[in-house]
């Protein structure tokens, strides 16, 4: 008779081998299970999780904050070599339950349970992690990501094979991550980051993104908890202090008015350096798959569509949703289903299916999804619009007519969206009585919009530059109005180029210095710019209207200068709307 502690000890490796054996068989039953879009619930392998955080020196002695999340079974951590994911944030905290009734972006970590490794970095400058945050996305980030990835690939629970994640500012990180291009980074799922920062944060020449990043104190990152084995805070507070030096995000954007400009702060051409359209080439070289994510009430969703034009063999996804929220769609599903197919080659039939994925929205909140091989989708000729007199008509205007309006700047939205209209959350609103607003009569049937509409404007303005926003409207039976899409253009950046990097066919303004075109008091100028993209059906009764202001209050520079607009319309300057109407 085996002595007794042998016998226990071979019970537990009998038990071990049981459960190992049982989470294979799980693993090859996952590959045999029917799954389509939105709908992906393979069986749980792994019952608990262990987490536990360190530092990791990067290559300049920069010691970056981790926090790594593992299968387990039963409080010890599940034998074997998994798929690693991890997000590029701003703190190694690991993400609790999303806080919409669909789990998305910060529910990752419960991925544990079906065999991945989920680790959170805090970026250099960040959370508890050390160094100085030198602007936002740059190079130095772009190099932490590539040395990340490779030392995650090389860990005793790591099989080598890495994807990464984020949304919003951890989108963009994983974006520039892609763009490092390190060998063992084989997955990105990113969504509501920008191609372009310019485009995204001066969007036609004009300072409201309605996000500026982080900027924390010292008391605010002490109240962080610290990494294992630092229970006295000693390093949080070494690192927080260290962030002080960090650059004024704020500042940074300011003092770039130009796609061109120099900023001092970085000592960069910074629209360039942090922005992946810089290292287009990079991306298009890269084999590494990629799922963009997107919302129609975001303001970055061009800059996803964008993104997908120069990165064609992308999964792209689009719904009714503002920044990095998913309501009505389990989000996490589609997480795990991208990274099922592309970390461990699982048959979930998302490489046979159309590779987009979009919502086509109602009025009051209706729609269905859809699907398409390719963007823009083809659409009949842009269907126009001619401004005259208040009104949107199908016809080029016979007289010249005028519709002149003073600029208010004090006015604010008293229902600006989800999350209280914070920060990225903050909607466009329709104010009765501001700015011009031309209507069309009511529809005879439903009239779909996919795609970026274009305005073209004749305007006046009173003072040499001026701020001109331009709203795409459905006038309901009842008066109500509902704001479906929006553009801006700065009067001084109208001037077109071609852009460098893969567009729809709209106008394009490079914004650089040698660029600006002030205008003068009696000088009528052509405007012409697009509004962001948009999936819509406007409903049978309803009217499609067009309103120009002159301010929208989510800009972020405040405004004190007395201004007037005229909106010319005239047979020979005829302003116009362009929607891209589809038929199917």
């Amino acid at each position: 008779m085996a002595p007794k502690g042998i016998c226990v000890l071979g019970s537990g490796i009998w038990r071990r081998g049981w459960q190992l054996l049982m989470a294979v068989m799980s693993i090859a039953s996952q590959a045999a299970t029917p799954n389509d879009f939105g709908h992906y619930q393979p069986p749980r392998l792994y019952s608990d999780r262990l987490s536990h955080s360190l530092y990791v020196p990067m290559r300049d002695g920069v010691r970056l904050a981790v926090r790594i999340s593992q299968p387990a079974l039963h409080g010890a951590a599940a034998p074997g070599r998994f798929p690693v994911i991890w997000q590029h944030t701003i703190t190694s905290d690991e993400s609790g339950p999303s806080s919409d009734a669909e789990a998305g972006y910060r529910a990752v970590p419960s991925l544990t349970e079906y065999g991945y490794v989920v680790v959170q970095v805090a970026r250099r400058g960040n959370g508890q992690s050390f160094g100085v945050r030198r602007g936002y996305n740059d190079r130095t980030e772009d190099d932490d990501a590539y040395e990340m990835t490779e030392w995650l690939a090389r860990q005793p629970w790591s099989n080598g094979t890495v994807g990464i994640y984020g949304c919003s500012n951890t989108g963009d990180a994983a974006m520039h991550a892609l763009s490092a291009r390190p060998p063992h980074l084989k997955a990105v799922f990113a969504g509501c980051f920008s191609w372009s920062k310019f485009d995204a944060f001066h969007r036609g020449g004009i300072y409201a993104q309605w996000g500026v990043g982080i900027t924390r104190s010292v008391e605010q990152d002490m109240m962080l908890p610290p990494v294992d084995g630092d229970e006295s805070r000693t390093l949080l507070r070494q690192a927080a202090e260290e962030h002080q030096a960090s650059t004024n995000l704020p500042e940074l954007w300011k003092g770039m008015p130009y796609r061109d400009s120099f900023s001092p702060l970085v000592a960069s051409r910074f629209w360039y350096e942090g922005s992946i359209s810089s290292f287009a080439q990079k991306l298009r070289e890269s084999g590494t798959a990629l799922y963009i994510q997107g919302g129609w009430h975001d303001e970055l969703r061009d800059q996803g569509l964008i993104t997908w034009l120069n990165y064609p063999r992308a999964h792209l996804l689009i719904g009714p949703w503002a920044h990095c929220l998913n309501p009505g769609f389990e989000l996490l599903q589609e997480i795990h289903r991208f990274f099922d197919t592309y970390l461990k080659g699982l048959p979930t039939g998302m490489q046979t299916e159309p590779p987009i994925h979009y919502f086509l929205q109602q009025p009051a909140g209706g729609g269905q999804w859809r699907t398409a091989e390719r963007w823009p989708l083809d659409t009949q000729p842009r269907r126009r619009w001619y401004l005259a007199d208040l009104q949107l008509q199908a016809s080029a205007p016979s007289v010249a007519s005028v519709l002149a309006f003073d600029v208010d700047a004090s006015e604010r939205c008293p229902n600006s969206g989800p999350n209280g209209g914070i920060g990225p959350y903050m909607q466009p609103c329709h104010h009765d009585h501001q700015g011009a607003s031309f209507s069309g009569a009511a529809l005879e049937a439903p009239l779909t919009v996919i795609g970026h509409p274009i305005v073209q404007l004749y305007v006046q303005v009173s003072t040499p530059d001026a701020h001109v926003f331009a709203y795409l409207e459905d006038v309901a039976p009842d008066g109500s109005v509902q704001v479906v899409t929006e553009g801006r253009l700065r009067v001084s950046t109208r001037a077109q180029h071609t852009a460098p990097w893969a567009m729809p066919d709209l106008p394009w303004h490079r914004g650089w210095a040698e660029d600006e075109l002030p205008s003068g008091a009696d000088e009528t100028v052509p405007l012409s710019f697009d509004l962001m993209p948009t999936a819509y059906v406007f409903a049978a009764g309803h009217r499609v209207a067009l309103t120009i202001t002159g301010y929208d209050y989510r800009e972020s520079a405040p405004r004190s200068d007395q201004v007037s607009i005229r909106v010319h319309s005239a047979p020979d300057q005829a302003s116009v709307l362009e929607l891209p109407v589809q038929v199917r």
